[in-house]
């Protein structure tokens, strides 16, 4: 049997954050029961001719705010996962959650719904802060939630936290990092504010009503966060993510080395037999069983820059023994003039069968990726 991953999307928010232009709507609490019904129907159909193929290593519920679910829906899901598939008995499943959505009885449910790790949005300590990008929670529900969580019995549990967000200041950041901290999760995410088209910063970026950070204080914030972190026992093992000794996201990893998963729910996608799928994200169509995925068969030039720019995102790098395996093709016939550029320039480092960002490769990162695509 194959390694699989399955992702979960979940579309429903209470309300849409002012930074977030992922495929998620307020105002449907009213179709909760109906997404599950399509929801519950399209992991069916998929596991009708693949269920005998595949062992499941991971899952994960994304959204969206999965946890907006009254008590109840995400243990369907769950149950149906497991009457339907086999999964590793030391399976990672993640469920993403909002503090503000949350009860000790929901995670409880959870628990009982065989999940074993939650991703915690907080983004920031200040309440102010909290409030002026968006979202719902308090940082006193976030602290009971966490608490919740731990009596529980959760022992896997991921902090979201966001740095270069209008206002914020290098204090705010320090002092999110040490609250946390002491906290002592076993993973934390720490992204900067990206502006994307379609959100409200967006457009108050556009009307001249927002701020943002320059590129010199952003770095400032990143490499704070780094050395915080890593005081604190937490190995930056991502450009973006830290964890405890052996607390990786599988799931994740999952994604950056190009192994398979399949999406299931609006606008998921999916990765099976070197296809990109991508299911319809026209919420009414959804709903009414009228999922148009999208079916990319990739080509070979696609799959070498799949893997050198989602590779080159973990700090240990990409092997090049692993680029022969996976193609059958030695690197440096396809990428040498790149690959040298970048080590002569000091952004990227050989090191045996590894090639990895150097501390400014990561500054550029996206640089460096695009001339891989």
């Amino acid at each position: 049997m194959k390694d699989l991953s399955i992702y979960i999307h979940i579309p429903f928010c209470t309300e849409k954050c002012f930074y977030c232009d992922f495929l998620s709507f307020k105002g449907k609490e009213q179709y909760f029961e109906q997404y599950q019904i399509a929801l519950l129907k399209e992991i069916e159909q998929f596991a009708i001719f693949n269920k005998d193929k595949y062992i499941i290593k991971t899952i994960f519920i994304g959204g969206g705010t999965p946890s907006i679910l009254p008590i109840g829906y995400i243990e369907g899901i769950a149950n149906k996962i497991y009457s339907l598939f086999k999964v590793d008995e030391k399976v990672e499943f993640t469920i993403e959650a909002n503090p503000g959505t949350l009860c000790y009885n929901k995670i409880k449910n959870f628990k009982d719904s065989n999940i074993n790790r939650i991703s915690l949005g907080l983004q920031a300590y200040q309440n102010r802060l909290l409030k002026k990008i968006g979202r719902i929670h308090t940082i006193e529900q976030f602290l009971q939630n966490y608490e919740n969580i731990r009596k529980v019995g959760f022992n896997n549990v991921n902090v979201d936290l966001m740095f270069s967000l209008p206002s914020q200041t290098e204090t705010d950041f320090k002092e999110t990092l040490n609250n946390i901290v002491k906290l002592n999760p076993e993973h934390i995410s720490t992204y900067s504010l990206i502006l994307e088209e379609g959100t409200k910063f967006y457009n108050m970026y556009e009307k001249g009503e927002l701020e943002l950070f320059n590129d010199e204080l952003d770095r400032k914030l990143y490499y704070m966060a780094i050395d915080i972190l890593e005081k604190n026992g937490y190995n930056l093992y991502e450009i973006s993510n830290f964890c405890k000794p052996k607390k990786q996201c599988k799931h994740n990893i999952t994604y950056w080395t190009r192994k398979e998963y399949i999406g299931f729910g609006l606008g998921a996608s999916s990765l099976i037999d070197e296809k990109r799928i991508i299911n319809t994200n026209n919420f009414n169509d959804y709903i009414n069983f009228k999922n148009n995925r999208e079916i990319e068969i990739l080509e070979k030039r696609h799959m070498y820059s799949e893997f050198m720019f989602l590779g080159l995102r973990m700090t240990e790098g990409i092997k090049k023994s692993d680029f022969y395996k996976q193609f059958n093709v030695d690197i440096n016939s396809i990428y040498k003039t790149e690959i040298d550029k970048f080590i002569k320039s000091g952004f990227l480092i050989e090191e045996g069968d590894y090639l990895k960002l150097s501390k400014k490769g990561i500054d550029i990162s996206n640089v460096i990726f695009s001339e891989f695509i």
